[in-house]
Parts: C-alpha cells; structure tokens; sequence
C-alpha cells in the first residue's frame, strides 16, 4: 500500500496558524521531539563527539536571533510549541537540527592544519571510517520554461533525512489573515516550511551541504518559512542573503518569471540561476569559497545522484510526469536518486514535491517518489 500524505488547513494570526498545528498534531509532535533527540546522538557520536552537551544552549541563543530577525515566523513557531505543550527552545533547536548539529561539531573556523576532504572515506589524507548517516541530504532541480514540454518553469526536490522522519511528514496549507501570502508546505510536524508553494507563484526549497563556521543564528526552516512569504525570487534570494545564517544550505526558489539557487555557507551565498539551462544540486559544494570551506567530504552518493540528474535532464523537454520519473529513478542502486530505508545508508526519500509556478500548482507525496501516493495542490 502506498503513503498518503496528511494535508492540515490552518487559518488565522501567525501565532494561531501555529498553536492549531501543535494542537492537532501534539502527540506525533511529542513523538518526532524524542526521534530527534536520539537522531542527533548518534550523528554526534558517529563523528566522534563524545554527545551533545551544549546543543540546547546554542539552540537558545539561535532561537532568539530568530525571534529578532523573524517575528512573525518566530510567533508561528511559539504557537506550535504551545499548542503542543513543548519547550519552544528543544522544539527550535531539534526540528533545525541540521544547522545546530554543525553550529556543535563545525562551529568556527576550520581548526589549524586542516584541509579539505578530497574524496569519501578521506581527510587529510588518511583513511577515516565513514559515517552511517554520510550520504544524507536531498536532490533538486530548477528547469526554465525553453526546456520543458508546455514553456512553463518547474521545480522540485526530493527531501532525504532519518527513514523513521517519514512518519512525521505532513502538508501545511497556511491561510493567515495578516495579509501575508497563503502557502501550501511540505514539512515534519512541528516544523515550520520545509518546501512549498505561496498563492503568489513562488515555490522554494532546500538541499544540505555543510561547511565550517557554523554558528548559532536563523536555521534553514525559518529561511524557507520567511522566502515563502516574499513575493518573488528577487525578494527571497534578497531575504535569504541579508540573514544571519546558522548553517550551511542551498536554496532554490521559483517564479513563472526566474529560478535560482543559493549555495550558502553561514557567512557567504553564491547565485546561480537558470538562464544558461536547468540547475540541480545535491549535497555537496559546487563554489571554490564553499569546497575549501567543506566540512566532510562528498559522497559518493551526492556526486552520483548529480551525475544521474544531469543525465535525465539532457534527454529531452521535462514534464512534470518526467520529474517524478526522475526522483524515482534506481538506476545506480542504493546510490540513487530514489532512496529506501532499506538501501542502510542512514537516510532516505522523505517525500517529493514538485511545483508549475505559473499555474500556481504543486505536487507532492510522503514517502519515495515510487512509495507515494501523489497529491495535486493549486491555488487557482
């Protein structure tokens, strides 16, 4: 039997969009909070810290940059933790936990001595065991509207993280009466926007890279839930830009007009955008600033997976029928784009959303792109 994917309507002030999340969601609210917790022990440990002591703190001290930075995202993020009866500060640092974890482990500069990682299973030259979780992160796409079948833009991704995540993934259809645009999200519960689509013809998204000088500030979540908010890519990459990024991300937004990608670090971002053909990205630095930056190497999974993509893209106009064949592709076994629980790399597809922004039109499922069920959404 296929996953179906859970759509819950909200409605209201940023803060009573919030507490009827927590409210309707609380216990598998509770339940991904403790999920979490263990999940980012183990990474710690995976890396060889000896656990996570001070990771609260710093997820204190991000949340309250965000609060400052952000407060009608931070007051939809303090109605979740109170509808569902949780500490906003373990809520905000476990649901932005792949910013913190690196504010833990990559904060600063990179120690003296250090050089890049050159390939996997690698560091300075000597072999290191490879983690259980290395190869975790997500693929994207951006196609222009010359290369696809109808001359409309497309764009999506897959969201790769812990497999037991799955369970906790669900759609937010956000309707707030403050005048800010209505959205239709992909999330955990719990979490503000992960990857969505505004009534205004926006969609953006995310992959995960990672880089030193992490550090506590506005974690990816809050930097998706703010760019939806805008009205265009011009206003959101602008938004994204001037923040006081936590972690390292990339960023990839989408209007009828332009798409674009963002390859930040905590202290630099870097534009590409489609005007020379399609962009896609998996989980690795791509600018110089970046790869000198890195902080493990690339997987053999991620360059694999980018590869693959480019392929696929080069075969002809893309449709949105061809997307989703393309974020279920297995040719390359468990180093496929479409990833299983069961392929024990420590991570999986999550779910899939693809959007048209010109017909304000989003699909998405919970699970693999082959183990979803899809759902249409529009705003028209």
């Amino acid at each position: 039997m296929k996953l179906t994917l859970e759509t819950l309507t909200v409605r209201g002030t940023p803060e009573a969009l919030g507490r009827a999340q927590g409210e309707a969601l609380r216990t598998r609210i509770e339940a991904f909070v403790h999920m979490r917790q263990a999940a980012v022990e183990q990474y710690a440990r995976d890396r060889g810290a000896a656990g996570t002591g001070g990771l609260i703190d710093l997820g204190r001290t991000a949340m309250d940059i965000y609060a400052g930075w952000d407060p009608t995202g931070f007051a939809e993020h303090r109605g979740i933790a109170e509808g569902a009866g949780i500490d906003p500060v373990l809520l905000y640092t476990l649901t932005n936990m792949t910013d913190l974890r690196d504010a833990l482990l990559l904060g600063g500069p990179p120690p003296a001595g250090w050089t890049p990682p050159a390939k996997p299973g690698v560091e300075n030259g000597a072999p290191v065991p490879v983690p259980a979780a290395e190869a975790e992160g997500c693929s994207s796409v951006l196609v222009p509207g010359a290369a696809t079948a109808d001359g409309m833009a497309l764009a999506g991704q897959t969201w790769d993280l812990n497999p037991p995540d799955v369970e906790y993934v669900v759609a937010i259809h956000r309707q707030p009466t403050d005048g800010s645009p209505a959205t239709f999200a992909v999330t955990c519960v719990g979490c503000l926007s992960l990857v969505g689509l505004n009534d205004r013809g926006l969609a953006v998204g995310t992959t995960n890279i990672k880089t030193w000088h992490a550090r506590p500030g506005v974690g990816y979540l809050g930097l998706i839930h703010r760019a939806l908010r805008c009205p265009d890519v011009n206003a959101a990459t602008a938004a994204i830009q001037a923040a006081p990024r936590a972690g390292a991300h990339t960023y990839w937004m989408a209007d009828p007009g332009r798409q674009a990608e963002l390859e930040c670090g905590p202290l630099d971002a870097f534009v590409r955008d489609t005007s020379a053909g399609a962009v896609w990205r998996t989980n690795h630095c791509i600018a110089p600033d970046l790869i000198a930056a890195q902080g493990e190497a690339p997987s053999e999974s991620s360059q694999r997976r980018f590869e693959r993509i480019g392929t696929l893209l080069g075969a002809g106009p893309v449709s949105v029928p061809g997307l989703q064949n393309l974020f279920a592709d297995r040719a390359d076994g468990y180093l496929s784009i479409n990833r299983y629980a069961e392929d024990g790399q420590g991570t999986a597809t999550n779910s899939v959303f693809i959007a048209n922004p010109a017909e304000r039109r989003a699909w998405a499922c919970r699970g693999s792109a082959d183990r979803g069920t899809w759902v249409e959404f529009s705003f028209t």
